[in-house]
């Protein structure tokens, strides 16, 4: 997410300002409004050069007026003197001349900074590890309705990293990131309202983030949505609905749900009753989950097993290992 999110500022930097300014100024004006010190002609023409938008591409002409600008106190201009040198681009790589100009436009309220400096805390980089410092920065970057640094920094209330524990504030910023679509927030708030932490204990909320998780791909919420609607938990009993999710859980590869499909295919909950279906999803469970997971789901197998004739079980085991073979896309 780190990386990605620098690439984009330094796109939409180039877009905003290089093209602008070339169409308003001209190349030749630009740069004589930036050799007689204007700092935004100077970042400009730093990212028309770093990017060859109008010019040909030069990293040390890029170089040189991102620093003149930078030195000036241009915001944009020592974010992308950071990224130089964070990612050793036409500078050796320097992290902690990258934590100093991140440091300087995270002040002035620069988001992509304030990220990357927070980036930077966590990983030690450039800077002594401080979880209390990168919470202080993902917390600004958090208040300018950052994604990415609401869910970091609602996962450091939760566990009480960087900051005192509040389950209240974790839950706070989850919602606001969950809002926003992100999926890990909307699961992690599904299980904020599960277990009652920093909000009221609500299954019917639960249910309503697992689902918007679940929508996005998310597999561990389609599991979660398949046993509340197996069990009428937070929501109205529908084994065809479990039965839905689960299948679309156990396509992903998840172990639990494949076990839980072959339940609903043996007892015939949600689906009609197939016990060759049911033995088949039981032994590819068995074969990818791992530990007390495995002991348990092979339990499972071999009841099954023993209600199946030979000519039923070994076209039992044809369709398993035809299902695997096609990543599940062949099951029925």
């Amino acid at each position: 997410m780190f990386v990605k999110q620098i690439q984009i500022a330094i796109v939409l930097l180039s877009l905003a300002c290089g093209s602008v300014f070339a169409q308003n100024f001209g190349v030749e004006e630009l740069t004589r409004l930036a050799e007689a010190g204007d700092a935004e002609a100077q970042n400009n023409l730093g990212v028309m050069y770093h990017t060859g938008q109008g010019v040909p591409p030069d990293i040390d002409a890029a170089i040189k007026w991102y620093t003149l600008a930078a030195e000036q106190g241009r915001a944009n201009a020592q974010l992308n003197l950071g990224v130089l040198y964070n990612f050793g681009m036409g500078v050796s790589q320097d992290f902690e001349q990258a934590a100093y100009w991140f440091a300087l436009a995270a002040e002035q309220g620069q988001l992509m900074a304030q990220i990357s400096l927070a980036a930077l805390y966590v990983s030690g980089q450039g800077v002594q590890t401080d979880y209390t410092q990168a919470a202080k920065y993902y917390a600004m970057a958090a208040e300018q309705g950052d994604v990415g640094a609401q869910l970091s920094l609602a996962e450091m209330y939760l566990s009480g990293q960087g900051v005192d524990q509040d389950y209240e504030q974790a839950a706070r910023y989850y919602l606001l990131a969950a809002e926003r679509g992100e999926v890990a927030a909307q699961f992690s708030m599904a299980l904020m309202y599960r277990d009652g932490l920093g909000v009221e204990q609500d299954y019917e909320a639960a249910a309503n983030f697992y689902r918007m998780a679940a929508e996005q791909g998310h597999i561990a919420a389609m599991f979660s949505m398949a046993a509340m609607y197996e069990t009428g938990e937070g929501i109205a009993q529908d084994y065809e609905e479990a039965f839905r999710w689960y299948r679309l859980a156990a396509g992903q590869g998840h172990p639990s749900s494949q076990n839980n499909l072959g339940l609903m295919y043996e007892s015939g909950q949600g689906v009609a009753e197939n016990p060759l279906r049911a033995y088949a999803w039981l032994k590819i469970a068995s074969t990818l989950a791992t530990g007390e997971e495995r002991a348990r789901f092979q339990g499972n197998r071999n009841q099954v097993e023993a209600l199946l004739s030979a000519e039923q079980l070994t076209e039992a085991n044809a369709l398993s290992d035809r299902c695997l073979e096609s990543r599940f896309r062949e099951c029925e």
